[in-house]
């Protein structure tokens, strides 16, 4: 390579670089309730992942995950659905997206679900409608944990940023909670 086309080549780099920075933005979720976005959410489910596949899609990456639906706790859902959200790993390129939830093949998440024009869906909040099962030491104890409890969202009332959610609550009261929160909702309807 002649000095001419290693300069060519590192203002190229030095160009590409300034232009993706000068367009990244940072992620600001606003804290949402647990009432809120069941009665934002189109459908809540409790699912297994299947698998994840990324793609490009009008000059973006795009994660497409397939979920077997284990129980649907609103809304109606077909026993698979695609859940597509921003950012993933296409060739030697990846794309982070912060506060969007990965999901890994085989683990149970409840999901709090909208659905998207293409007729696949997105979650509601990203992480904060994204909750992972677990088991706490005994396989009939199942708990819930959600991805916000470690990440930061905008609480517009005290105007702080912090690390909150849902830990370590059993998935029967977890239930019995958004059960509420959409009897609450309908409630207000009539």
């Amino acid at each position: 390579m002649t000095l001419m086309q290693r300069c060519r080549c590192s203002f190229s780099c030095a160009a590409l670089l300034l232009v993706m920075c000068a367009t990244a933005t940072a992620t600001t979720l606003e804290r949402m309730s647990l009432a809120r976005m069941s009665q934002t959410a189109t459908l809540i489910v409790r699912a297994r992942c299947l698998g994840n596949s990324a793609g490009w899609d009008a000059g973006e990456i795009w994660t497409l995950t397939s979920f077997s639906v284990e129980e649907v706790w609103r809304g109606s859902a077909p026993p698979r659905i695609t859940v597509r959200l921003l950012g993933g790993r296409a060739g030697n390129l990846t794309s982070s997206v912060s506060g969007v939830p990965r999901f890994r093949s085989g683990e149970e998440v409840i999901l709090f679900l909208e659905s998207t024009p293409r007729g696949d869906f997105s979650v509601v909040s990203w992480e904060q409608g994204t909750f992972r099962i677990h088991n706490q030491l005994h396989p009939s104890r199942e708990n819930v944990t959600q991805d916000t409890a470690t990440f930061e969202t905008f609480d517009p009332a005290s105007r702080r940023f912090e690390a909150t959610g849902i830990r370590n609550v059993p998935i029967e009261i977890f239930r019995a909670n958004v059960e509420a929160a959409l009897r609450n909702e309908n409630g207000r309807k009539q």
